[in-house]
C-alpha cells in the first residue's frame, strides 16, 4: 500500500488529542464506600494522539487486551473518553454535533452473527440506517440496491432472507453494505473478518479494497492480524497496553520495524496463515497494574534501567515514530 503522510489539518478526517478512557476495575462494596476509597480503574487506552486523513486506511494492530477496540469506539463516538478530545472534520466532538458526526460514521463488527439482528431481513437490516436521512423513498431504494450490489450480493435473491439463514461471509457482506448505505465518511472495521474462514477472509478484504479505491471510504482497520493489516492499511498504529508505541508507513513499519514489541510481533507472523499472530513470549501487562516506566519493559530483551522509571514518549525514528528508550538522546 502507498505511503499517506498527513500534510496540513485540512487532510485530517478525525484527531485524537491526548484521549484517555478508564472503567472502574468492579463496584465498589460497602466497606470501600465507607473509607471512600476510589475505585481501581482499568487503563484501556492512555493519553493516546492520533490522526487519520481522509481516504486513508489506518490499522491499529496489537495482542487481545492492547485497547485497540476501545480506541475505536472512542474514535467513532460510541464511547466517550474520561479526558482528551475527539475531533471531526476539525471541529470539537460535543454533545451538541454528535449526531451529526454519527451520521458520517459507521462499524463493522466483528461477528455479523451477533451484529446482525437474526430475526430482521436483508432489506430492513439494510435500509434501517437511512432511517433518519431527509430524503426521499426513491432515493432510500437506490441506495439500498446500489449498497447491496457493491459488495455483491444480489437484492433480488436475498433482499427478503433473514439474517439466520445467511452463511458467515454473506451476513458480513450485509454488514458491511449496512455500513456503506449511508455513505459515511469514516468507517471503523473492528476485527471485520477474524469471525470468518481463510477464504472468505481474502474476499472479504479484497471487498473492503474495492469499495475504498471506488468511493473513497477512510478506514480506521483493527486487527490482531499484521498481515491484513500489511495487505489493507497505509499506516500502522501498534498498541501496547493502552498506549500507541509505534506508528508510521505500513512498508516502513513492516521493512524496519522500531519497537521491540512491534519486532516481536513480526517475528510471530504465520507465512501461509491469515489466521493471527502468535503473542510475544511473556504476558501482556495488566491494564488494572500497570509497570512503572515502559509498560513493554517486563518483555523486553533490551530493557535498561531508565526503562523501569521512565515512561517514553512516541520520538521521530527512521520509519516513524516510536515511544522507546533505544532511539531517545536523554
Amino acid at each position: 500500500m502507498r505511503s499517506f503522510p498527513v500534510l496540513n489539518k485540512e487532510d485530517v478526517l478525525v484527531r485524537a488529542s491526548g484521549i484517555s478512557k478508564f472503567f472502574p476495575a468492579s463496584r465498589q462494596g460497602i466497606l470501600e464506600t465507607l473509607v471512600r476509597e476510589k475505585p481501581r480503574m482499568i487503563r484501556a487506552v492512555d493519553d493516546v494522539n492520533i490522526e487519520i486523513a481522509k481516504r486513508e486506511i489506518v490499522a491499529v494492530v496489537g495482542e487481545s487486551g492492547a485497547g485497540k477496540t476501545t480506541l475505536g469506539r472512542l474514535l467513532c463516538t460510541l464511547e466517550a473518553p474520561t479526558r482528551g478530545e475527539v475531533y471531526f472534520n476539525g471541529e470539537k466532538v460535543t454533545q451538541r454535533n454528535m449526531e451529526s458526526v454519527r451520521r458520517q460514521v459507521q462499524v463493522v463488527f466483528q461477528d455479523p452473527s451477533d451484529s446482525l439482528d437474526p430475526r430482521m431481513n436483508v432489506r430492513d437490516i439494510v435500509y434501517e440506517p437511512l432511517s433518519k436521512y431527509e430524503i426521499s423513498p426513491r432515493e432510500k431504494e437506490d441506495r439500498l440496491l446500489f449498497s447491496l450490489s457493491s459488495v455483491g450480493l444480489e437484492p433480488s435473491e436475498l433482499s427478503k432472507r433473514r439474517a439466520r439463514d445467511l452463511s458467515g461471509g454473506q451476513k458480513q457482506r450485509v454488514a458491511i453494505a449496512r455500513a456503506v448505505v449511508s455513505n459515511p465518511n469514516f468507517i471503523v472495521l473492528d476485527e471485520a473478518t477474524s469471525a470468518l474462514d481463510a477464504s472468505i477472509q481474502a474476499q472479504v478484504l479484497n471487498l473492503l479494497v474495492d469499495l475504498h479505491e471506488k468511493y473513497g471510504f477512510t478506514y480506521l482497520l483493527i486487527t490482531h492480524n499484521i498481515a491484513v493489516a500489511k495487505f489493507m492499511s497505509d499506516r500502522i498504529a501498534v498498541m501496547y497496553a493502552g498506549k500507541i508505541v509505534e506508528v508510521g508507513p505500513t512498508d516502513q513499519v513492516m521493512s524496519s520495524p522500531k519497537h521491540p514489541y512491534t519486532q516481536a510481533l513480526l517475528r510471530s507472523v504465520p507465512t501461509l496463515d491469515v489466521r493471527g499472530i502468535e503473542p510475544p513470549e511473556g504476558e501482556i501487562a495488566s491494564l488494572l497494574n500497570l509497570p512503572t516506566g515502559c509498560r513493554y519493559h517486563p518483555r523486553c530483551p533490551y530493557v535498561m534501567d531508565t526503562c523501569k522509571r521512565n515512561e517514553p514518549r512516541l520520538i521521530e525514528t527512521s520509519s516513524g515514530r516510536a515511544a522507546c528508550w533505544l532511539y531517545s538522546d536523554a
